[in-house]
């Protein structure tokens, strides 16, 4: 006993007392707790990241390979969002009083689950099929001649009504006819995973670190958590090269290339990967404790009886803690957050903003394509090598600048306005980076050369190839020398062919304009025409004000993410970081993907046919109106946004300029009243005389 009396009088340091005790500690065991959870927060953050990226750069993948519009690939990728919805305000408000790290750690597994889920529907459908007139001659060197390949009757009409007659028996038997609902079922489910994630890890984060450093380490956050897109990009860009049916199909045997509108990569592949990632996401969140000491204050002779009341007030939480006591204060928490007028318009703001962001995340990569005729894999690569790494050095130095000048709420939301309106400045230039629409025999070009935007398949007929009896419903295009794409080889009057698969080469075509040098005759070659020169410059162009506009975005990013926690009361940050999440989910995330979607399929100029009727995929699109909705429903959503991020920036200011004109009158009503009970008068000699009582016994060395 003499031992615990002799710590006493010698007053061991908390530090001994909260983790070690009666033994001397070199390192602080709590400070590594919390950095251990940062960094499992982190790994989880890139791991969700990653799988959610992935998804969005498997976009189009998805949507040639189950035969979809981009309006229903908007609402399987909205999907994320209603899983997430349906749990998200109770987990946020009920988990800050549970153990969050475990309850982030079971988010973890069912993300893993959802991905798994999302990419099962592979094995259970058939093998891709693709238009093709050389399919079954794959392996053969015999002549084919389109011109008179037996096809359905050139009547639009007909194509459809013809094909209408089965769907009551080839669609029941199509494996793939309904298979992209796993899909949207596994995308929910990783969405309801996702839900504890960040506003439990931030609040936790938040409620333990230092105020200066929560800034900085929020900051590291999301910088290590852009790591999850940029591998998510660059995992799509390569599963984006594999074939779809890899190790069941030969790829010799593919005619297609992945510039073709009608590849398909191995989409599957990539969510099997994100889902063994998830998996070991979560597993060190279930050895983290369920509260820590606050940063800086280890050395308080009381943190030891805080701590200890926390570890004991578990158990009785458990038993006593219900629903429905949690539920009584969740109306009045819910009801005083939304009252708070910077708290409110701010979210208005981040809505109008999220949806332009979702769009553009969403649909960017098939923006790419379409626009200026890259891959699919290639478009995935470049955002993620080029676009995503600026973005995470910005998104760091901004989180500097927060710590560096500890920028005030009023000063950061200044910063993160500046920056994020002169990027959207800069986005306007993408107005005239654009690339003419490929010339296509009877969609952008009719004929005879002459420029001209049609929409009706009768005008894929003309005197050249009104004798082949070809279907207007097919897509097999190919490419003539005087850089016109035909959409087929019948519909390019083509009657003889050499060389086999990739290879084949279509001859005596009565459509082409002028002859080609391949052995004195009018012959086209398989796949789309490329686009030319000037195309490839414009897409530069794009690219550099991309990056730019990106990096000079981000640097406000984390400062706009603090005003949200510094702007309302400290035990309402999880539940504002869990209702802004579903706002933006419920308003942004779910509805962008779908009406970006529709309006990009308005813009559609071809639209492939499904084996048992009805539309599929879109083959082609009109790139000028494609450029147009696309970049002006972006910046408008961006632009309106301001308005609301402005109003917010003036009730700061007033807000904080009334506080301190407060704490400077309190501060001289303190003086006076110091002054007041304790008045001194000097004489003429210099001398002090007391004309009241002291209540401090210690003399003042106030000089008269």
């Amino acid at each position: 006993m003499s031992e615990p009396t002799a710590e006493d009088n010698g007053k061991p340091t908390s530090q001994q007392n909260l983790c070690i005790p009666g033994k001397e500690a070199p390192k602080d065991p709590c400070w590594s707790s919390l950095k251990i959870f940062i960094v499992a927060l982190s790994f989880a953050y890139f791991s969700k990241t990653l799988c959610g990226t992935y998804m969005k750069s498997a976009i189009t993948q998805i949507e040639r390979r189950f035969d979809l519009s981009s309006s229903v690939v908007g609402l399987i990728d909205g999907s994320f969002e209603m899983g997430n919805l349906l749990f998200l305000a109770v987990v946020s408000h009920v988990g800050a009083r549970l153990h969050r790290p475990r309850l982030i750690g079971m988010g973890c597994f069912l993300m893993a689950i959802g991905s798994a889920v999302t990419g099962l529907p592979h094995f259970f459908m058939g093998r891709y099929k693709y238009d093709t007139v050389i399919q079954g001659s794959l392996n053969k060197t015999v002549s084919i001649s389109p011109c008179q390949y037996p096809m359905v009757s050139s009547n639009y009409s007909n194509a459809h009504i013809q094909p209408s007659n089965n769907i009551g028996t080839d669609c029941v038997k199509d494996p793939g006819s309904s298979m992209w609902i796993y899909v949207f079922l596994g995308n929910a489910l990783r969405g309801i995973g996702e839900t504890p994630v960040t506003p439990l890890g931030i609040a936790y984060i938040d409620d333990y670190a230092k105020a200066e450093n929560s800034a900085f380490y929020i900051s590291c956050l999301q910088t290590i958590m852009l790591l999850g897109p940029m591998f998510g990009f660059l995992l799509g860009s390569m599963c984006a090269k594999l074939y779809v049916d890899i190790g069941f199909v030969s790829v010799d045997s593919v005619t297609i290339t992945p510039q073709d509108a009608r590849w398909v990569g191995a989409w599957w592949l990539g969510f099997f990967v994100s889902s063994a990632i998830l998996l070991l996401a979560g597993v060190p969140f279930w050895f983290l404790p369920r509260s820590l000491p606050k940063q800086g204050e280890e050395g308080k002779e009381n943190s030891n009886v805080d701590e200890d009341n926390k570890e004991q007030s578990v158990l009785p939480n458990t038993h006593s803690v219900k629903l429905a006591d949690i539920a009584k204060g969740f109306l009045p928490s819910l009801k005083k957050l939304l009252c708070t007028p910077a708290y409110f318009l701010l979210l208005c703001g981040i809505v109008l903003k999220f949806n332009s962001f979702i769009g553009l995340l969403t649909f960017k990569a098939k923006y790419m394509e379409q626009q200026f005729g890259q891959s699919a894999s290639r478009a995935n690569f470049l955002i993620g090598v080029l676009i995503l790494p600026v973005v995470a050095v910005g998104i760091f130095l901004g989180g500097l600048l927060m710590k560096r000048y500890k920028l005030s709420v009023v000063a950061g939301a200044q910063l993160s306005f500046i920056t994020s309106f002169t990027a959207f400045l800069l986005l306007l230039l993408h107005f005239g980076t654009k690339c003419e629409n490929v010339p296509v025999a009877g969609l952008t070009v009719s004929y005879n050369g002459t420029p001209e935007i049609s929409h009706d398949e009768r005008s894929f007929v003309s005197q050249c190839n009104q004798d082949c009896s070809c279907s207007t419903s097919e897509w097999d295009p190919v490419c003539s020398d005087n850089g016109i794409t035909y959409i087929s080889p019948c519909l390019a009057g083509c009657t003889t062919s050499t060389g086999q698969g990739k290879n084949t080469v279509f001859h005596n075509c009565s459509c082409v304009l002028t002859p080609s040098p391949v052995e004195g005759s009018r012959s086209v070659s398989l796949g789309q025409c490329p686009r030319g020169p000037g195309c490839t410059r414009s897409f530069t162009s794009y690219m550099a004000v991309s990056v730019l506009s990106s990096f000079i975005n981000s640097l406000g990013t984390t400062p706009g993410y603090m005003i949200i926690i510094r702007c309302i009361k400290p035990e309402l940050k999880s539940l504002a970081l869990g209702i802004q999440t579903l706002v933006m989910r419920t308003l942004g995330g779910i509805p962008a993907p779908v009406y970006f979607g529709a309006l990009i399929d308005t813009t559609c100029l071809k639209w492939g046919i499904k084996s048992c009727g009805g539309r599929g995929a879109c083959r082609m699109y009109d790139s000028n109106m494609y450029r147009v909705i696309f970049l002006s429903l972006t910046t408008c959503l961006s632009g309106c946004s301001y308005f609301f991020i402005i109003a917010v920036i003036v009730l700061l200011w007033k807000q904080f300029r009334k506080e301190e004109v407060n704490a400077l009158l309190q501060t001289a009503s303190k003086q006076n009243e110091t002054e007041l009970q304790s008045p001194e008068m000097c004489h003429p000699d210099g001398s002090k005389t007391d004309t009241g009582p002291r209540e401090k016994t210690e003399s003042t060395n106030t000089e008269c």
